[in-house]
């Protein structure tokens, strides 16, 4: 679990599949390995089987029985998932500065005329709320 907010650290791996359930879920196991077979034909259905167990014990991921069959369904939110690998990255990679992550990106990446316009209204937010 993470430190501060009790919300499952998903593995890189584990986001693919995630991905899946919180396009589509309930599903089974083999729907699951369809799924990303059908993005990844390297995908095994042992590897998505393994990674479903492990999502279950992080509290990430539940199941319900059908006959024979497991109906795996998130637990967790991808924005809950996003918001808490967010806050890690930044805490990380930029000892917690939101000012010194937008800059670098800012600097170091192609912004679009819609993300410099996006940005733009989100500061023009940020100002009014002080």
């Amino acid at each position: 679990m993470s430190d501060e907010t009790n919300h499952p650290r998903i593995s890189e791996t584990e986001w693919e599949l995630m991905r899946v359930l919180w396009n589509t879920a309930p599903m089974s196991s083999s729907e699951v390995v369809t799924a990303l077979q059908a993005e990844d034909p390297s995908w095994h259905p042992k590897t998505v089987k393994t990674l479903l167990g492990r999502l279950v014990k992080k509290g990430a991921v539940d199941y319900d029985q059908d006959g024979r069959a497991y109906l795996y369904r998130p637990l967790v939110s991808e924005e809950q998932c996003v918001g808490n690998a967010s806050d890690s990255f930044l805490r990380r990679v930029f000892d917690n500065s939101i000012g010194e992550m937008m800059v670098h990106f800012a600097r170091n990446r192609r912004l679009s005329k819609n993300d410099i316009e996006e940005l733009k209204e989100i500061l023009k937010q940020s100002e009014k709320k002080k």
